[in-house]
């Protein structure tokens, strides 16, 4: 086969796993050239590789497209631009490899499917939880028939104050950036939900609120300070919620020297006023396949990670993952490249009806989410043919399929009734 010319939109944080890992496949391909608005961060970008590539501006990804002979597009951009550039780069004739989300409403998502109907293109969207080996091996146990038919499923995730915080120190605090967390960052979960029940949304119900970040909930909590963004600010030298962008190379170099470009600032104060998305929230879905799902995502808690309980026909199935189990409020980790410095554990059992319950050994995965981020970018850059019997590699229609649940319990937010997917989402992919 081929080598596959390469070229990453968007040269923020996330890209760097994207480059390294195409970088580290020069049998399969080759990074032709980065595009974004900001040329300083290409630059940094640039610095760190043996042969930089040629930057183009945003409003040249076309022609860097033809220009670069570019095979695939990698989309790291803030999340809604995402599905124009995954359109223009089917039509001009790539393949795609997109963060998730795959967009942030529903007529992105009909966006993509028409341009994916209308071109050869494949589109893959970068789910990697699907790639950590504890939810492989939920996956095997669950299609396994290891607690027969499901009938209901609950899945709580938390978010640390550390962790949870960052989403509202960035683009991510306006909704209509990143389409608030059950888009942003609900869509991973969501995805690992359908893929384990093996089934899609039908019906969902869904209560949302800003409880503890904001300007006034800040205050009414007691952990407001008076200061917009921490550099430059005396009021956040102290301030557990501050991330210190000057004190990491890395932070400091894509984002405090690229700010008199484009005037992002990475550092926002997450009790400051403008945010417009929720961090408690509430969903109850019904699958097409019967199974009932209760979800929960807290973005403030003292510790993080997540409990997943499933109930069937021949017994129950538990996961309980602790990524960290205290925040020691030191200078925040970048997260998914470094590992928290506090002590996690993972505990899965299945206990079959009538029976005590078995505790399952588990791989240990490693950093970067477990292991997930090495082991899905082996699967997108490295040698392909590799076999996937779990169905890890995720197409637009399991983007469009994680997106379900999320568009559906905005929609929920806002009217205080169910929605029904169909109502949303009309694409053909059930």
């Amino acid at each position: 086969m081929a080598r596959r010319r390469y070229a990453v939109v968007g040269t923020g944080a996330r890209a760097e796993l994207h480059v390294d890992a195409i970088v580290g496949h020069p049998e399969q391909g080759e990074l032709v050239a980065f595009c974004d608005v900001n040329r300083t961060r290409m630059a940094v970008h640039n610095e760190r590789l043996d042969r930089p590539v040629p930057t183009y501006a945003a409003e040249d990804f076309l022609r860097m497209v033809e220009v670069e002979r570019v095979d695939v597009v990698v989309v790291c951009t803030v999340d809604r631009h995402h599905d124009t550039y995954v359109v223009e780069a089917l039509d001009a004739g790539c393949d795609v490899v997109t963060e998730k989300p795959m967009t942030v409403d529903p007529a992105g998502v009909g966006k993509v499917f028409d341009a994916v109907e209308r071109t050869d293109g494949r589109v893959t969207v970068t789910f990697n939880y699907r790639y950590n080996p504890v939810h492989e091996k939920v996956r095997e146990l669950l299609s396994g028939g290891a607690v027969g038919e499901i009938g209901s499923v609950h899945f709580e995730w938390l978010l640390d104050v550390r962790h949870g915080a960052d989403y509202f120190r960035r683009w991510h605090r306006d909704k209509a950036e990143s389409g608030g967390l059950m888009v942003h960052k609900a869509t991973h979960h969501f995805d690992l939900l359908n893929w384990w029940v093996d089934s899609v949304p039908e019906v969902v119900y869904a209560h949302g609120r800003l409880f503890f970040y904001g300007d006034e909930n800040g205050k009414r909590h007691g952990h407001h300070r008076p200061y917009d963004r921490v550099h430059g600010s005396p009021e956040a030298q102290d301030d557990p919620f501050a991330l210190h962008v000057g004190r990491d190379e890395w932070l400091r170099r894509l984002y405090l020297d690229a700010e008199h470009e484009d005037g992002y600032q990475r550092d926002r104060n997450p009790f400051a006023p403008g945010v417009s998305i929720e961090d408690d929230m509430s969903v109850l879905v019904r699958y097409a396949g019967g199974a009932n799902l209760t979800y929960h995502l807290t973005a403030y808690s003292p510790w993080e990670g997540y409990r997943l309980m499933v109930n069937g026909s021949r017994g129950r199935l538990e996961l309980e993952v602790v990524e960290n189990s205290w925040v020691s409020g030191q200078q925040p980790a970048v997260h998914g490249k470094e590992a928290n410095p506090e002590e996690g554990r993972v505990r899965l059992t299945v206990q079959p009806l009538f029976g005590r319950a078995e505790e399952v050994p588990l791989e240990s995965g490693g950093a970067g989410h477990g292991g997930a981020d090495a082991r899905m970018t082996e699967v997108l850059y490295g040698p392909p043919g590799r076999p996937d019997p779990l169905g890890r590699r995720a197409t637009h229609r399991d983007g469009a399929l994680s997106l379900a649940t999320g568009f559906a319990a905005n929609r929920s937010f806002e009217t205080g009734e169910a929605v029904r997917v169909a109502e949303l989402l009309d694409v053909g992919w059930r």
